[in-house]
Order: C-alpha cells, then sequence, then structure tokens
C-alpha cells in the first residue's frame, strides 16, 4: 500500500503503563517502518485531570478545538480513533462534521471495568459504546472471542486486529536471579480491582510471588500479602531479565480483551496460568504454552511441567510486522470509492 498521512488518536498514552500504550506505540512504528506518516493525537501538552479513582490516568480538557486544529494540519488520509475518552470522542464528532470516514478499537472491556468499580449495569456502558463505535467503518478488537461477545451485543463490523510482541527485547537469556524460594510465581501489569490479582495473591503455592507493576491498588495489597514481593514498575530489558527469571507467569484477569503481557511472557519463556476466559482463551494454547483452569491454583501447578521452549516457539510466530499489516488493511482511506462516485455510463 503507497505511503498514508496516518492520524492515531488516543487518550491512553505515556507515561501510562499498559498494553494499549504498548501496542499503539509498536503498531506507529512499524507503520513508519512500512512507510506511513503518522500523527499520534494524545493527552501530552493538553490540560488535563486525574481520572477518579484512577489518578495515573489523565483525561483531557476541552479538547475539541486542539483535536480539530491537529487533524486539519495534519490532513490525515486515514483517521483511528483507538479509545472512547475525551480525546476520542473530539475525534469522533470532528469526522462526522465532516464526513470523514474512520475506524475505531475495543482495546478495554469498559462494561467489565467499570461494573467492578461501581454498581452501573453492564447493559447501560454496552449502550454507550455501542453508540460510539455505531458510525465507524470498522471497530478493530484482538480476539475472536471478543469479537463474538460485540457482534452479539449488536456491534456491527467487528474485525480482528491481533497482537505482536518483541522478541528480541522479551526472551529467556539473561534471567534475572531473584534469590527467592522457588517455583517464582510471577504477575505483571496493572496492580487494580479490574486485574482479579486478589485470585492470585490468595492461593496456596509453594514458593514466591512477584508482582511487576503499580496502580492504585497497590499500597493496600502489599499491606495486606506481606509475604508477597511488590517490585512496581520495571523497564525495558530489566523487565524482560525479571520476566524470564520467573516459573509461571499467572494472569488471574477476568475483564481483559487481550493481556500482551501473557505474549511477554511466552516469549521469555514462561508458560501462562490463567481462567477461560476472554483473552486468555485466543491468546494460550492449553497443554503447550500455558493451562487453562477455573481452579487458578491447579493451572499454576499444571504450568509448572509445560516446555518452556515451546513458549518460545509460539512467541516468535506473533510479531508487530505482522499485526500492524492486518491494522493497515482495515483503515478507512479519507475518499471513499463506491459506485456512486463513479460517473453515469451514458
Amino acid at each position: 500500500m503507497p505511503g498514508m498521512r496516518i492520524a492515531i488518536v488516543t487518550d491512553a498514552w505515556e507515561p501510562q503503563v499498559n498494553g494499549v500504550v504498548r501496542t499503539l506505540g509498536r503498531t506507529r512504528d512499524q507503520l513508519i517502518a512500512m512507510g506511513h506518516e503518522v500523527l499520534l493525537v494524545t493527552p501530552a501538552g493538553r490540560r488535563t485531570v486525574p481520572m477518579p479513582t484512577y489518578p495515573e490516568i489523565r483525561l483531557s480538557l476541552f479538547a475539541g478545538p486542539g483535536v480539530r486544529r491537529d487533524l486539519d494540519r495534519f490532513e490525515p488520509d486515514c483517521i483511528h480513533i483507538a479509545t472512547e475518552g475525551p480525546l476520542g470522542l473530539a475525534a469522533r464528532r470532528y469526522c462526522l462534521r465532516t464526513h470523514v470516514p474512520f475506524t475505531t478499537a475495543y482495546h478495554t472491556q469498559f462494561p467489565e471495568y467499570v461494573r467492578a468499580r461501581a454498581p452501573i449495569p453492564i447493559a447501560w456502558t454496552v449502550r454507550l459504546l455501542r453508540w460510539f463505535h455505531g458510525p465507524a467503518v470498522r471497530t478493530m478488537v484482538p480476539t475472536k472471542a471478543i469479537q463474538t461477545k460485540l457482534t452479539d451485543r449488536g456491534f456491527d463490523d467487528v474485525v480482528i486486529w491481533s497482537r505482536g510482541v518483541d522478541t528480541a527485547l522479551f526472551n529467556p537469556s539473561t534471567p534475572h536471579d531473584y534469590g527467592l524460594e522457588r517455583p517464582i510465581w510471577v504477575y505483571l501489569g496493572r496492580v487494580a480491582v479490574e486485574k482479579n490479582i486478589e485470585a492470585f495473591l490468595e492461593l496456596d503455592l509453594a514458593g514466591s510471588k512477584v508482582i511487576i507493576g503499580d496502580g492504585p491498588d497497590r499500597e493496600g495489597l502489599a499491606r495486606r500479602f506481606p509475604n508477597c514481593h511488590f517490585l512496581g514498575y520495571r523497564f525495558g530489558a530489566d523487565l524482560a531479565n525479571h520476566l524470564a527469571g520467573g516459573d509461571v507467569f499467572v494472569f488471574p484477569s477476568k475483564t481483559d480483551t487481550f493481556g500482551l503481557v501473557m505474549l511477554e511472557a511466552m516469549a521469555s519463556g514462561l508458560p501462562v496460568a490463567a481462567l477461560p476466559v476472554d483473552g486468555p482463551i485466543d491468546v494460550v494454547r492449553h497443554g503447550e504454552t500455558g493451562i487453562l483452569d477455573e481452579d487458578l491454583k491447579a493451572a499454576c501447578l499444571s504450568a509448572l511441567s509445560l516446555d518452556r521452549e515451546a513458549c518460545r516457539r509460539y512467541a516468535e510466530k506473533r510479531s508487530w510486522r505482522r499485526a500492524t499489516e492486518q491494522f493497515e488493511s482495515y483503515l478507512a482511506p479519507r475518499v471513499l470509492e463506491t459506485a456512486s462516485d463513479q460517473p453515469a455510463s451514458s
């Protein structure tokens, strides 16, 4: 495909540390390497306020004029709206007012996330998200399970945009020496209620539990589980080495759309123990790269016996280039050629 000017609008961006930010950063890098020009419209440089109950996330204020100015100046061939926050809403409004086609992505299961934090019916949030994504030419989701869920909930034109992993960074070659009793059970991700971390921390498992990451619940969980090791954020090679130093990666979440950290763990040679829910059921090959079981302890113990090299081989097949080619193929060009655009035959 010839080089295009691609605008990606996202409320999730650095310094946030999560799978959405990593996915968009890798996708941007790959698009540029493929010959495209990319504009990221993010909260950086804008007036923001902390999100209630989650101050790490900053919400842009009065986003409309700035988003409109950025997009007018860039004159994109394609507009992709990655998140449903203030910037995403401003970009959606811009596209509808200017009759510019756009695509969206469903990175986060907001109905389930919101329900975990407040007594708001899932159906209410689903209705709001269906309104948000409805005008999009396509809505991109990371797995077949999420595609089916959204289709069943009345979403249209839902397509699968998968994920990749940096196997040069995440590899088993230099494992961190924790100096802890083995086996070492590792969790990596946000430390927040929607991640169901307590289900992991409460397990009666021999060895040591390591939690890499941060979030609003870290302080409280560290007090409740003083025998667990909360390391906070790790980055780059240091993060990769800490992953490689574990024995099993434990993913207790019930609300993720994908779970990029599972691929990063596999690339580091760790089998995954997870619940058989959205995300893991499409990312983990049960009995090969991990174990899926409603009994998370049983999944952990069974995963110990899996072949670490098989996990690595599976991850090596999941490149960011391949995932970005998927993304590129779903974009909606600014000028859509339709039968009505063609001159009538005489």
